[in-house]
């Protein structure tokens, strides 16, 4: 940026929905998003269709990326990432912010499975004591520290 504020037609937005899952085990649904020279392990969810409502996207996105039909609680938080055009994986001329509005969910069905020819590759239950060490996005870490301020 040349200093002064960018207009919103400047820049590219992305309305994403995602879920904190955490089972009475203690562990916590992740998808290994593979979009990234070293994957990362990140929350399930994802972009938001236009013509579908927030809710909808994050079950879409976790069944999609995890096998799992979800009934989402309530809103943990929305979180605002800027990226600049250097670090975009696409269309590098332009900034981009990401609005990821997070969710709690229960799962209501489903079986864990993996995505196939998606932005993940693999769906797992993660120990939460496990979740430090592991290759992870900021996200993760996001949700977990929203869920913590929202009991």
């Amino acid at each position: 940026m040349d200093g002064r504020p960018l207009h919103h037609t400047e820049y590219d937005s992305r309305l994403a929905a995602y879920a904190v899952v955490v089972d009475d085990q203690d562990r916590l649904l992740l998808a290994l998003w593979n979009e990234l020279a070293e994957p990362l392990w990140t929350l399930p969810g994802g972009g938001v269709e236009l013509d579908e409502t927030i809710e909808e996207g994050v079950v879409r996105e976790v069944r999609e990326e995890t096998g799992y039909d979800v009934e989402p609680g309530r809103v943990l938080g929305v979180d605002t990432v800027v990226v600049s055009p250097e670090e975009r994986t696409v269309d590098r001329d332009r900034w981009f912010r990401g609005i990821r509005v997070v969710y709690g969910a229960t799962i209501l069905g489903g079986h864990l499975r993996n995505e196939v020819d998606g932005t993940t590759d693999e769906a797992r239950w993660i120990p939460l004591s496990e979740v430090p060490g592991l290759a992870r996005t900021d996200l993760v870490d996001i949700g977990l520290g929203l869920r913590a301020g929202a009991r």
